[in-house]
């Protein structure tokens, strides 16, 4: 008997347990999907050529507890690093797919000569967030990227283009958990792209 009423007592915490829990419930309420098609993904590619401009944010969204960035960055060639070219995040983690052509990329966290990114950069206020340049990585690990791969960098993890082959193209998508970069929208990437900043 005894140990029926333990079984009972046991069955009886665990239904409370699972009522405590309640029913999950999406983080973004009634939020809408977003498409972005590829020709506008290709009109940044031609923009970053023409005007040499390396990294442009496409959209950013709010997903509720997050915000999504999706940007284009095009490199040209590259024999050598430049001082102070090493890239880390402080709240911004990022994701490359690799759209076209190959590069060395370093990537690890201890960061030689670490130098604070300056606040009102484009890029800290819009695409990333705070973060530090460097002078190289210590014991990073060294990626040959080519179209196709994907690679993700944690917040945190210094990144660094030592060597671009001819040229690369790759999409990048940008978790930003504490919401540091502001909110962009189809039409502020249309106007963008018309050149309506």
């Amino acid at each position: 008997m005894r140990r029926m009423v333990l079984g009972l007592i046991g069955v009886a915490c665990l239904a409370v347990a699972l009522v405590a829990q309640g029913d999950p419930q999406p983080t973004c309420k009634d939020c809408p999907g977003t498409y972005i098609p590829r020709a506008e993904i290709e009109g940044y590619v031609q923009k970053a050529i023409a005007e040499n401009r390396v990294d442009q944010q496409v959209r950013d969204i709010d997903i509720g507890k997050s915000h999504i960035g999706i940007g284009v960055v095009h490199r040209g060639k590259l024999a050598t690093p430049a001082p102070q070219s090493v890239a880390e995040h402080d709240l911004v983690s990022e994701v490359y797919h690799i759209i076209d052509g190959t590069a060395t990329l370093v990537t690890g966290p201890d960061l030689v000569d670490k130098k604070r990114r300056p606040a009102d950069l484009e890029t800290v206020r819009l695409f990333n967030g705070p973060g530090n340049n460097s002078a190289s990585i210590r014991n990073g690990v060294a990626h040959e990227l080519k179209a196709g791969d994907v690679i993700v960098i944690p917040a945190g993890t210094g990144h660094w283009f030592t060597k671009i082959d001819d040229h690369i193209t790759y999409l990048m998508v940008r978790i930003d958990p504490d919401k540091v970069t502001p909110l962009r929208d189809e039409a502020a990437s249309k106007a963008y792209l018309q050149g309506k900043k």
